[in-house]
């Protein structure tokens, strides 16, 4: 819920929007040498030396990427920040500095805010980066949330989408499907709140998942570990929209095909569980389902003796000549052609 009825809560017209930032960003300081100046100035002053700058940005809309009847504010906050990291450590990058803007109605009291400021800092404090600016405005339609994010690489280890090449390894990390299916017992609940407002939800047996949709963690210590390994990345891309879609990207930035293996792909007991429970296909929910944000990746088979005894990463595929597709090799070893069916945040009816 958005607030608790009983406290009472401060207007956010009784500090004025200048009043409402220097309250809200009080708590932030700056950690990284880069950061020279942050927030205080029309702009903030960032220095990277001989760094290559990575810089990436993603809205959050009310309604369409999120329901406050069960996200609660400083998740959300928290899970604005995730977002955006995990974007730069796809690019193998060290992320350094956030801005945060935010759009909110006359129905969000100061205290509303606060837990949403709540979430940003533990997520800036946690990830080691600086909040260094922003914006606040007025909205019609409830709260909109908008995230920079800025990292560092040295321009040898970058990494982007269009590196892969035949033969290299399709690996990713942790497991997959675990935020779509926390989603659906969450509004799954919903429906039965609105029903009998006096029942209480039974999240028990669920924790995993439903953690991994409230309060995603972007995998800043993949890009660590592959650092230690030694190992660059042909290509990486983060799993925001689902597997499958990712894969897609990586084989059209890349020019390349890919066999991915449904025996191989990762998941969490939780996951199965509950793909039983609802009925429905668990490698459908691995494929499609989004928000994961894991780091999918390819690696040259010489760098395969590095990680295959890790177990933050799993091989999971290869890639091949582009002429041969893009294709999900089945427990059968039938292939099928891989098709993008996740999110999709412009269509009006988005659905795995």
């Amino acid at each position: 819920m958005i607030e608790d009825k009983n406290q009472e809560n401060t207007p956010l017209s009784s500090l004025g929007e200048f009043g409402l930032i220097e309250h809200l960003t009080k708590q932030f300081t700056d950690k990284n040498s880069s950061t020279i100046k942050g927030i205080g100035d029309d702009a903030a002053i960032l220095d990277f030396k001989n760094k290559s700058v990575v810089l990436t940005t993603d809205l959050l809309v009310e309604g369409v990427h999120f329901d406050l009847s069960y996200m609660p504010l400083k998740h959300l906050g928290y899970k604005a920040v995730m977002v955006n990291l995990s974007d730069v450590y796809a690019m193998n990058a060290n992320a350094t500095q956030i801005t945060v803007s935010v759009a909110v109605s006359n129905r969000f009291s100061l205290e509303a805010l606060e837990a949403l400021y709540e979430g940003i800092y533990k997520a800036a404090k946690i990830y080691g980066v600086d909040v260094v600016g922003g914006d606040t405005t007025s909205s019609t339609t409830g709260l909109m949330i908008s995230v920079t994010a800025l990292g560092t690489v040295d321009s040898d280890t970058v990494v982007k989408r269009s590196g892969a090449q035949p033969n290299d390894l399709l690996v990713v990390s942790g497991d997959l499907g675990g935020a779509y299916l926390g989603l659906q017992v969450l509004e799954r609940e919903k429906e039965v709140f609105k029903v009998n407002p006096n029942n209480q939800p039974d999240l028990d047996g669920y924790t995993y998942i439903i953690e991994r949709q409230l309060k995603p963690e972007a995998r800043k210590d993949i890009v660590k570990l592959l650092k230690d390994l030694e190992v660059v990345p042909t290509s990486m891309i983060d799993i925001s929209d689902g597997l499958s879609s990712e894969i897609l990207h990586l084989c059209k930035q890349s020019d390349v095909g890919c066999d991915l293996y449904e025996d191989k792909i990762p998941l969490d007991p939780q996951v199965i569980s509950t793909c039983e429970e609802f009925n429905i296909d668990s490698t459908t929910i691995a494929l499609n389902g989004g928000e994961d944000y894991e780091l999918l990746m390819t690696i040259s088979q010489q760098d395969f003796p590095k990680i295959k005894a890790n177990p933050n990463l799993t091989v999971i595929g290869y890639m091949t000549e582009p002429s041969v597709g893009v294709n999900l090799v089945t427990r059968a070893e039938t292939k099928i052609p891989l098709t993008a069916q996740g999110w999709n945040s412009l269509s009006s009816d988005s659905e795995v």
